[in-house]
């Protein structure tokens, strides 16, 4: 009779950590759901350092001029009324610069 009672409890005990280690919602799914975890967060990394970026700057726009004059004059090439813009040819400015001042001297087709 003992024996029997032995070999039944290891069986149960056996069923157990087969569930444990291999089963459904075990100790083999929980690694992969860690895994999964961590490259999501490292996916978040960047990001997140987008986010506090923006808020910085909405927060910047909101309280303070001189972040608002800045972006227009990066933005949309704006020139205050009492400055006086100069354009020199031959000299070397960034590519992204030539786009915005040659649409405030020549005006630009409507797309089609």
């Amino acid at each position: 009779m003992r024996k029997w009672l032995v070999m039944t409890l290891l069986a149960v005990l056996a069923l157990l950590q087969y569930e444990l280690w291999l089963g459904n919602g075990g100790w083999h799914d929980l690694q992969q759901v860690e895994q999964r975890v961590a490259v999501q967060e490292a996916a978040n990394v960047p990001m997140r350092e987008r986010n506090a970026r923006l808020a910085a700057e909405v927060t910047d726009l909101k309280n303070g001029l001189d972040a608002i004059e800045e972006r227009a004059r990066s933005d949309m090439g704006m020139v205050r009324t009492d400055e006086q813009f100069f354009w020199v040819p031959g000299v070397a400015i960034e590519k992204e610069l030539i786009g915005i001042n040659a649409g405030l001297v020549a005006p630009q087709e409507p797309p089609q």
